[in-house]
């Protein structure tokens, strides 16, 4: 198994997000915006840029975090800027030796709703027609328990698996998004565990009903069981952090203090490995 985390949390140059991997002692690095902008966005010098300067800090990219079927595009947005985006993100997941990228399944459009059946269906569609193209690529879509008809609930999850029925089509299990969407995570957890193979970390305790973010195994998040059950499975992925303590990258909420986010970002990493340690020593 290995560490990484999506690392504009710890702030937006790219040389932040390198220095805050390598404080960690950590060789991966998921990359999601660079100076706010998609690492599949990037225009081609400014991508070549942060490819050069990752190679050179000896960083692997465990994960592309693209905004494919994300919470900002409703099944309602055209399918041809997810297309366009998975096509431009190909190559560039290729000169990273990278084999996933991140997706979720469309939320449904909330000024008007399609009834299920058809937002479903058409989930099913464009999600085949994405893991078709990873497949092609040479590469796999893990979808995220959020946003989206596959992460209403484990029952969608394992019927979105089904109905496309690609092995370029897995999962990353983000252990706080059940807590904010109302789920109870370790019964999602071992509904889909088998097709699990990379691991989104944040926790959540709630305060008055309302979720505040806190650091890993502190929450309602199921943190430690979660790992204590992949490591007595022999789980060989990645553990990648997402605090949302200082910043939520993808809401715009920007941290006031860069520097105390760079600091909360590491500590939260150091108190992942502190856990992951204790659970090892237990087993």
């Amino acid at each position: 198994m290995f560490y990484s985390g999506i690392a504009d949390e710890a702030g937006k140059p790219i040389e932040t997000q390198i220095r805050a991997q390598k404080e960690l002692g950590w060789r991966h690095i998921e990359i999601r915006n660079v100076e706010g902008v998609n690492l599949t966005d990037l225009p081609d010098p400014k991508f070549e840029e942060v490819f050069r300067k990752v190679k050179e800090a000896g960083l692997q990219v465990s994960c592309f975090a693209s905004q494919l079927a994300n919470w900002a595009r409703p099944i309602t947005t055209s399918f041809d800027i997810d297309r366009t985006e998975l096509a431009r993100a190909i190559p560039r997941m290729k000169r990273f030796g990278t084999r996933f990228i991140r997706c979720m399944s469309y939320p449904n459009d909330k000024k008007e709703p399609w009834p299920e059946s058809k937002w479903r269906d058409e989930v099913v569609r464009r999600m085949r027609e994405l893991a078709r193209m990873a497949e092609e690529g040479g590469v796999t879509l893990v979808h995220e328990n959020c946003d989206g008809w596959g992460g209403l609930g484990p029952a969608e999850t394992l019927a979105l698996i089904d109905a496309v029925g690609s092995k370029h089509l897995r999962l990353v299990f983000d252990t706080g998004n059940p807590v904010h969407h109302g789920q109870d995570g370790w019964q999602y957890f071992q509904r889909v565990r088998e097709y699990v193979v990379y691991i989104h970390i944040k926790d959540y305790v709630l305060i008055d009903g309302k979720e505040s973010a806190c650091y890993p195994g502190e929450g309602k998040g199921y943190v430690r069981e979660i790992v204590r059950d992949l490591l007595r499975r022999g789980y060989a992925g990645g553990f990648s952090i997402e605090p949302h303590l200082a910043a939520v990258v993808h809401l715009g909420k920007e941290a006031s203090d860069p520097e105390a986010a760079y600091r909360m970002y590491v500590e939260y990493g150091r108190r992942l490995m502190a856990l992951i340690d204790e659970e090892r020593a237990a087993r």
